[in-house]
């Protein structure tokens, strides 16, 4: 058996937590960079995780506070498909990955720390596991978190700006 340990988020668990929902709270915040947002639509947006498991780590979270995949309205399930979708190819032109762990966890039972519903996007790299966390409680991520922002942001705009001139051309 394998297992992930991530010994460096028990700076989350640990910490004293607020009142409210961050997903909520966060894109009625001021600065998408400040609260990590790379990408905010009508339905649902995109955000890189605070205490991420690996370099990268994005949750992509509909608008509506939701607690459950039932009930999504179709519109808020498409545009996280589509966000899921093109995340996947924002992080593997600017990260390079070797594969992904794509999840959700739903209901405090199935390890949801927020009760609004939020897939998790975490890149993963052959050999990303080492002897570091497990012997040191020390996860060695290759990059600042705002390095990281400013690469994912500029691909983000790129490839969305091809998509929406792609379907620009297709409905003519």
């Amino acid at each position: 058996m394998n297992y992930l340990w991530s010994p460096w988020r028990m700076e989350y668990i640990l910490a004293k937590k607020r009142k409210g929902c961050i997903f909520c709270k966060k894109p009625m915040g001021k600065g998408d960079k400040k609260n990590l947002i790379l990408h905010q639509g009508p339905y649902a947006f995109v955000m890189m995780n605070k205490y991420p498991y690996n370099n990268g780590h994005l949750m992509v979270v509909p608008n509506r506070h939701c607690l459950d995949l039932d009930r999504l309205r179709e519109e808020e399930f498409h545009e996280l498909s589509y966000l899921l979708k093109v995340s996947t190819q924002v992080l593997k032109i600017s990260l390079h990955p070797h594969g992904f762990n794509i999840g959700i966890n739903l209901g405090r039972a199935g390890g949801a720390g927020e009760e609004h519903l939020h897939f998790h996007i975490v890149p993963r790299w052959s050999g990303d596991t080492n002897f570091m966390p497990v012997l040191t409680e020390t996860k060695v991520v290759p990059e600042y978190v705002e390095k990281t922002y400013q690469k994912l942001q500029e691909t983000f705009t790129a490839i969305l700006r091809k998509k929406r001139g792609q379907k620009g051309r297709q409905k003519r």
